[in-house]
Order: C-alpha cells, then structure tokens, then sequence
C-alpha cells in the first residue's frame, strides 16, 4: 500500500493573504483539521505551507493575537515537507518523526500537489492491520481447537469445541 492510495487527493487550500479567522471558518466549512497554503511562486501559483488547527490554538488563541487581522502567511515556515505518491507507510512515518510534523503533502511524479496525508490517516490503516491480525489469530486458535479437540455432546446437539461459547 502506498502513500497515494491514502491521502485525501482535495487538498484544501487558502490564499496566504487571507486572514487567520478565515482559515478557522474555512478548516470548519471543510471539515478538515489543515489547509494548504498558497501564493505566487517562481512558475505560477504554488504551495508554500501547511496551517493546522492545532497552529491557530497554540499560536493564534493561546498568544491572545486578532485572528482577524493576521494572514495565513506569517504562521507558516515556508519549509514543506511532502513525500512522493509512491511511498510506503514506513516512509511516511520516518518523515513526520524527523521532521516533526503530523500531516504530510503528497506530491506526483513532477512534483505537483496530489493531496496530503495526516498521522490520524496513517493510524487508521494502522489500527485495521492490528484488527485484521486480531481476527486471523482467533480464527487460527478456532482452527485449532476443532483439530486437536473431539466433538463433545450437549444434551445431544453434538458441538465442536470452537462452537461451545455459543452455546452457552
């Protein structure tokens, strides 16, 4: 599985001229937790940054600034990370960590915006793994028990072992 088949492919994004309170409004009109930030670049309009929820709370809220009268430009770093479409999950988590982040741009094979990937999307696919052992584990421990365990018989419905909880 690879980084492009996880990523939201609709990056939302906001003009870094636009005020902090419109990022808020637009991150909740959206339902997303980031917006990329865009301005002019070298060969047109570009990807300059990222700004999270979490930046408007620690750096907008918590610092008592006007939400209203400060752009999305100047919280950004103008540092991106991004990886590339193809990459692995591993690939993914070892940039967050070195990098401190926890959403990622995705980014084609000519370095365009494909969509961006956070951590909660990584623990998703994740935690579906773990489930997937989960359930293979307990149908290899049933597998098991029906093999090395006779049939017993309870008030003459004969039952496998696997089968006793529910009869119970």
């Amino acid at each position: 599985m690879n980084i492009g088949s996880l990523c939201k492919r609709e990056a939302v994004t906001i003009d870094q001229d636009m005020s902090l309170h419109q990022a808020a409004q637009r991150m909740r009109d959206e339902h997303v937790g980031a917006l990329v930030v865009t301005g002019a670049g070298p060969e047109g309009l570009a990807a300059l940054g990222v700004v999270t929820d979490r930046d408007l709370a620690i750096e907008v809220l918590a610092r008592g600034r006007d939400g209203a009268s400060v752009s999305v430009g100047t919280l950004i770093s103008g540092r991106l990370v991004a990886v590339a479409y193809d990459a692995t999950l591993s690939d993914a988590i070892a940039a967050m960590e070195g990098e401190g982040v926890r959403r990622l741009l995705v980014t084609g094979p000519a370095q365009e915006l494909l969509g961006i990937v956070s951590i909660d999307d990584l623990i998703d696919v994740w935690a579906g793994d773990m489930a997937r052992l989960a359930q293979s584990l307990r149908k290899a421990r049933e597998r098991e028990m029906r093999g090395w365990l006779p049939a017993i018989d309870i008030e003459g419905v004969p039952l496998i072992p696997g089968d006793i909880r529910q009869a119970l």
